[in-house]
């Protein structure tokens, strides 16, 4: 519960699948067990330090207040230490590809942890900033195999971020109790309340996400078929979005939210068997 473990696994998937798709079809195994296991404590740390800071907030919301710190199970200085420890040795193992993965890595580590957790309680602009360390894996995957900001980093950066604001306004709109109980402002609109704009934003960046599913066709690294068929999966995420927008209803915000946890591994993994075949 501490590092949030299965928010961890995607996070590490979306690292390996950037690293897989960036291969030229030999995969060097030791290579991707390390960047898994640094992958995975970086996010640890990250998500120990944003528990850490909303301690008191977790508290009062039912689907976090069980979590160790909120809960009294683990002190705040066993939790600052095992953050300080996972994170070091994260970078460290990230640093052993090369000095910009693991400078993504904390830049992650930072604005997850530092700037996108203490905007929650200010704005929507909270989802804006979150959406930055949420796109970096699968970069970061990319990075340590290419060694720079290529354009298919990009690409990747470019399907995950823009992936994010549905899914996160899409949570929002369904835990808005909760959230607002915290004292967290996540929804677009101007008062944080629950209207149409997060259906129609949601629409305009699900629809954002084509020119990125698009670029590794055009680079040659993936083929017609998973630009194709990702370009309906994207066009039906964005209707969903669409839907949240003209019907304001939890279940449309169900079925945007539960789309959005399809979407994003079947993504990577089309472009990755495309690739390969």
């Amino acid at each position: 519960m501490l590092v949030k473990f299965k928010l961890n696994l995607l996070v590490v998937f979306s690292a390996i699948m950037g690293f897989l798709i960036a291969s030229n079809g030999v995969i060097n195994w030791m290579a991707l067990a390390i960047l898994a296991l640094g992958g995975f404590l970086v996010t640890g740390a990250a998500n120990t330090l944003n528990q850490v800071l909303e301690r008191e907030f977790d508290q009062k919301m039912k689907r976090t207040a069980d979590r160790p710190l909120a809960a009294g199970r683990m002190q705040i200085s066993e939790a600052v230490m095992l953050a300080g420890f996972m994170s070091m040795a994260g970078i460290i193992l990230l640093a052993l590809f090369n000095p910009l993965t693991a400078l993504l890595g904390m830049l992650s580590l930072i604005c997850y942890s530092f700037i996108y957790t203490p905007l929650k309680r200010v704005g929507p602009i909270a989802v804006f900033v979150g959406a930055i360390p949420g796109a970096l894996p699968a970069m970061i995957g990319v990075v340590a195999l290419q060694g720079g900001l290529t354009p298919l980093a990009l690409a990747l950066f470019g399907i995950q971020f823009m992936w994010q604001f549905p899914h996160f306004w899409a949570i929002a709109w369904v835990g808005h109790e909760d959230y607002t109980n915290a004292g967290f402002r996540l929804l677009p609109s101007k008062d944080g309340e629950k209207d149409a704009s997060a259906g129609f934003q949601s629409m305009i960046y699900a629809l954002l996400i084509l020119p990125c599913i698009w670029t590794p066709y055009y680079l040659g690294i993936t083929g017609i078929i998973s630009a194709s068929l990702l370009t309906v999966c994207t066009l039906i995420y964005a209707f969903l979005g669409f839907e949240l927008y003209k019907k304001c209803t939890r279940e449309a915000a169900l079925k945007l939210m539960f789309s959005s946890f399809i979407y994003l591994p079947l993504a990577f993994i089309v472009l990755y068997l495309d690739k390969i075949n």
